[in-house]
């Protein structure tokens, strides 16, 4: 069974079909990019574009959004429009696509696709998917049970907001080379840990795809650390996970 995804990022509007089954993509996403101020009519259009490219009409669609979600609503809106907050953005969205929509914070998205069909799967314990990008997303997981929209980016590391510093976005905005950048990582994973104890760390977003230019660099972390399967796919994939399953049943990891 297929299912479609779309994940909106500060600076990319990607998505495409998904084969459930596989947790994989059917065809290349297809990317525009985020409008600029991402505002909610201006990030519906480019959404649809995505839809669009494939034909996918009529049919349920699942999107991510960079912010905490609860029930359809977007209630933060930390890299994009404040105009997000309070919205009922599955709402918006649906009646731009013609059909109905799953809204879900982008981490835990990516998450929910890492422990089913990636990274995480059949791991116990407490897992955190990390997702550097424009900001850091998070999904904790307790035994392959998701508490939803944890936002650890946006934790105060140092007297700034965590993904202010390490994030990729900070990584580029202030041309760090990758020794420096990845300290900066390990001072954020080393307060994560201290706080949650994980026993697995899931290092995502497009950043993942070069998981062995920084990671190796990493040091004084226990929990056991490795990049995403899904890279920077994940969010599509578990956003179609919960777009299929909606109305239907929970969503779940494992």
């Amino acid at each position: 069974m297929d299912a479609f995804g779309v994940d909106i990022g500060g600076s990319g509007i990607k998505g495409g079909p998904v084969d459930l089954a596989r947790g994989e993509m059917t065809e290349d996403r297809f990317k525009v990019l985020t409008p600029h101020p991402a505002t909610p009519d201006a990030v519906a259009d480019r959404v649809r574009e995505v839809t669009d490219h494939f034909g996918w009409s009529g049919r349920p669609v699942g999107v991510t959004f960079p912010g905490v979600v609860v029930g359809g609503t977007t209630r933060t809106a930390a890299n994009v429009d404040p105009g997000w907050i309070g919205l009922d953005a599955a709402a918006l969205l649906g009646e731009r696509l013609g059909a109905p929509v799953t809204v879900l914070n982008d981490a835990d998205a990516a998450g929910l696709a890492e422990m089913r069909h990636g990274a995480g799967h059949g791991r116990p314990g407490t897992v955190i998917v990390l997702t550097f990008g424009t900001g850091i997303g998070s999904a904790v997981f307790t035994d392959g049970t998701l508490v939803p929209n944890t936002e650890l980016g946006h934790l105060e590391l140092h007297g700034h907001d965590a993904e202010t510093r390490a994030s990729t976005r900070a990584k580029e905005d202030e041309g760090l080379n990758w020794q420096h950048w990845a300290r900066r990582v390990q001072r954020y994973l080393v307060h994560v840990e201290k706080l949650f104890s994980p026993d697995l760390l899931v290092i995502g977003g497009g950043v993942s795809r070069k998981a062995d230019k920084f990671l190796p660099l990493i040091e004084g972390v226990s929990a056991e650390i490795v990049p995403a399967r899904l890279q920077n796919n994940a969010g599509i994939v578990g956003v179609a996970m919960a777009a299929a399953a909606a109305g239907s049943a929970p969503v779940a990891a494992t």
